[in-house]
């Protein structure tokens, strides 16, 4: 289902939430802020893209699944964090990392298996981490982060710190039974967790209505007493205000909450997905009319606060970012193989 046709359905927030109107306009960004969300997308969108390549040149192996499109939904919420926060989620996780502040030359170091890798090579596509950043995986199992997410946040509170974790997973995953013990426990000792559903449409290559028999994806908590809100998860600035009410709601005792971002992956579920599921038509006319660096390129060029030039700088410096990371990564060594009993427990 095209995030067009998604968008029509019901944007009612579950009563207990904080007060949204989908419908409603959202709160502008700054200048500042429009420009360096379109940096973070753009970096997100050409490292996706390099990494693409570099898979079909056999220079990344194993699995690969790629964040194109979906770039304002982690850009938005990581607008709303701070230093202390935490970010954990599943195997869609480039985007993440890069917007947590992530090295691009530790990545794709990791992507290639190499030594200098965020994981000195051994995890691969899918098993990063970062402490310093806040960045806690990267996980290859299906909806696997969210107990995790969910004992990140029973840390901070047991600490008696105000930090929260931000839990993503996908539509995919919002199927899983550890999500729902993780609501339960979640509202039961009323933790500082923000669920975010990454609904791309897919699951894999099941769409969500053929797979779900509830799609109002917002709504799973209700019977935990979760509060849950529907995003457009295509416009960084519903995003970001959407972020916004979620962190102060769990910086306040409030206990868990659930975003429903409805966004849309371009490519396959992964490298080796076709993606024969969906028609071109129906990913052209998302591109077309929803596309998250588009939406704020065609702003910042309204309300004149960035040139055709400017913006050709911005993404020639992000392009020579990404081929700088990418250079980096297939001259890297590899990991000695002796580093393979290292960090194993025997």
């Amino acid at each position: 289902m095209a995030v067009a046709d998604a968008q029509k359905k019901s944007s009612r927030a579950d009563t207990a939430a904080p007060e949204t109107d989908t419908a409603a306009a959202v709160p502008p960004l700054t200048q500042e802020q429009e420009l360096s969300a379109y940096r973070q997308m753009l970096l997100i969108r050409r490292f996706e893209e390099k990494a693409g390549q570099m898979y079909g040149m056999g220079l990344i192996g194993g699995f690969c699944h790629l964040y194109i499109g979906q770039e304002a939904v982690v850009v938005g919420m990581q607008m709303t964090l701070k230093d202390g926060d935490e970010v954990i989620t599943g195997y869609r996780d480039h985007g993440h990392m890069l917007a947590c502040g992530m090295d691009p030359k530790g990545v794709m170091a990791e992507l290639t298996g190499r030594q200098h890798g965020y994981s000195k090579g051994k995890g691969g596509s899918m098993h990063m981490f970062s402490v310093e950043k806040g960045f806690f995986g990267g996980h290859g199992i299906v909806g696997a982060q969210v107990p995790l997410g969910t004992g990140l946040a029973f840390a901070n509170k047991y600490r008696g710190s105000d930090n929260v974790s931000v839990t993503y997973f996908g539509d995919g995953a919002a199927n899983q039974g550890q999500v729902y013990e993780s609501f339960n426990m979640a509202k039961l000792w009323m933790l500082p967790v923000i669920y975010v559903i990454e609904n791309n449409q897919y699951g894999m290559g099941t769409s969500v209505a053929r797979a779900s028999a509830t799609t109002h994806l917002y709504m799973r908590g209700r019977a935990h007493d979760i509060p849950g809100e529907h995003v457009d998860g295509m416009d960084v600035r519903a995003v970001k205000a959407a972020g916004e009410k979620a962190v102060k709601w769990c910086r306040e005792g409030n206990g868990p909450i659930i975003l429903e971002m409805l966004t849309y992956r371009y490519r396959g579920h992964s490298m080796s997905d076709p993606a024969k599921y969906r028609t071109r038509e129906e990913v052209e006319k998302v591109r077309t009319e929803h596309d998250p660096i588009e939406q704020v390129r065609a702003r910042l060029l309204s309300n004149k606060w960035a040139s055709e030039d400017d913006l050709k700088k911005i993404d020639a410096a992000v392009r020579a970012t990404v081929n700088e990371a990418a250079e980096f990564a297939t001259h890297d060594p590899e990991p000695d193989p002796a580093e393979l009993w290292t960090d194993v427990v025997r």
